[in-house]
């Protein structure tokens, strides 16, 4: 029986923890060709050892254009193609509005958008007619979540572009849309609850599936909006929130 992404290039940004990681991994099971990057080398290389399947990392950040076309270098010289591309490296860094610094612009929008972005530009000429983009947005794009306004308003961007780069690739038959996740078991979470008694059953009071998303849940979600299972789903925003933006 053939693989749903037998033979297909994948790219994965921020691929060697969490959503991206665990994307990567599932990619790889189902025959992809798959390539993820990060900024920490033995982090990548641990990555790269659990994906097995032939997954190759490539050092990189995502904020640093010069990164971005040694990535679409490499894979240029491998296979000559792209097909999907999961733009999923971010980062969360909550600052109430009072205490807003230029840094915490610069950080919050420089990877979460400028990043984004360019992941997705320098993709664009390796990209097959009918290739996927899939982008790594937040039901905080969509919520107003207090104490995090740059962060939240990061990611209704990243809803933004997945509309206007609809439109801007239908002639090439590429589709774009954004896989959206709620309050997700990843190990940075973890840390987050571990050190904040009580935080944990006040995120999950408000879920109402009652628990914390876990990551092939959101993985799964990745690869049907990669997958030709969701050929005619184009500019759509799939949340994996436990039903916490629809109820």
């Amino acid at each position: 029986m053939a693989k749903r992404f037998e033979d297909k290039v994948v790219i994965i940004t921020g691929g060697s923890d969490g959503i991206g990681l665990a994307s990567a991994q599932r990619f790889a099971e189902e025959g992809a060709r798959v390539y993820i990057t990060a900024r920490r080398q033995e982090l990548l290389d641990l990555a790269v050892g659990q994906i097995g399947h032939g997954a190759i990392g490539v050092q990189g950040d995502v904020t640093n254009l010069a990164d971005l076309t040694s990535l679409y270098t490499r894979v240029e010289r491998d296979h000559g193609k792209v097909d999907v591309v999961f733009a999923n490296a971010g980062m969360h860094q909550p600052v109430p509005l009072e205490a807003i610094e230029e840094a915490h612009f610069d950080s919050t929008f420089g990877l979460n958008v400028k990043g984004l972005i360019f992941t997705v530009q320098k993709a664009l000429p390796l990209m097959t007619h009918g290739g996927v983009i899939v982008l790594n947005g937040s039901i905080a794009g969509s919520k107003a979540y207090p104490g995090q306004s740059l962060y939240n308003a990061s990611k209704a961007a990243v809803r933004s572009f997945a509309r206007s780069w609809t439109i801007d690739l239908k002639e090439r038959g590429i589709r774009v849309n954004v896989v959206s996740p709620g309050a997700t078991e990843t190990r940075l979470m973890r840390s987050y609850f571990d050190a904040a008694p009580g935080a944990e059953e006040e995120v999950v009071k408000g879920v109402p599936l009652g628990r914390l998303g876990h990551l092939e849940e959101v993985a799964n979600a990745v690869l049907f909006l990669a997958s030709g299972e969701s050929s005619f789903v184009a500019g759509h925003e799939l949340f994996v929130d436990g039903g916490v933006a629809a109820v």
